[in-house]
């Protein structure tokens, strides 16, 4: 019997927000793989270890994939990473990979899982809280309301398109282009908010667009919401 991949779900930062099935899994199996060349020093871990301390007793499987847009190059990282997983599944182990937010939204886990799924493995999602969610909970606002639409696009990959529907937008993954965000979110005429580290020790809230600073971090989500007749 081969053992299954279960891609978990830590939440945005906040311990607290992490659900019941992620530290189960957590306490139910050993091995557990984190993205990153060391896996005490990455975030998940970080936020995990704090609502499961005997995770840092738990064998760590690193699973480097560094950030790069050369497709070539994230091909042979995804290939490589799924191998080590498939390692352990292969003797019968099961594997918690955690990842950040929920594994369904613009998470790299999703390529291993193809992978692996496709070598004749079984995996699993257990989904956590997203970061937009979080946001919004923090900024005590709501995303959306009656039949207003909800666009939630990764601003890192499309800095330059306009934000004409109607509806609000989640920006996620703004940090690298905030300058070029900042343009459109004036252009929009729209309401601005954005959480920097979300849950975080380092969290940092901003009302307004000229209150977020261009050099933002990774973790910066901004929510733009339509301005509404009084």
């Amino acid at each position: 019997m081969n053992g299954i991949l279960y891609g978990v779900g830590v939440g945005p930062g906040d311990p607290e927000l992490m659900t019941l099935k992620a530290v189960r899994l957590i306490h139910e199996n050993e091995i557990i793989a984190v993205p990153g060349a060391d896996p005490k020093e990455t975030v998940a871990y970080q936020i995990a270890v704090q609502a499961v301390p005997e995770l840092a007793e738990k064998t760590l499987l690193p699973v480097y994939m560094p950030m790069t847009h050369d497709r070539e190059e994230m091909r042979r990282n995804h290939e490589k990473g799924a191998r080590l997983l498939e390692e352990h599944l292969s003797q019968g182990r099961n594997v918690v990979f955690l990842t950040l937010g929920d594994p369904c939204v613009y998470s790299t886990y999703t390529y291993l899982q193809k992978l692996v799924i496709n070598d004749g493995y079984q995996t699993e999602l257990v989904s956590g809280i997203t970061s937009f969610c979080a946001a919004a909970a923090r900024l005590n606002l709501p995303l959306s309301e009656w039949n207003e639409q909800l666009h939630i696009l990764p601003a890192a990959h499309h800095p330059d398109v306009a934000l004409k529907d109607t509806g609000n937008y989640v920006l996620m993954k703004s940090g690298r282009k905030m300058s070029q965000v900042k343009e459109l979110l004036r252009d929009s005429g729209r309401d601005v908010y954005m959480v920097e580290n979300c849950g975080m020790e380092n969290e940092h809230v901003y009302h307004g667009v000229e209150e977020i600073p261009d050099n933002a971090g990774y973790y910066s989500l901004i929510i733009a919401k339509e301005q509404k007749d009084s």
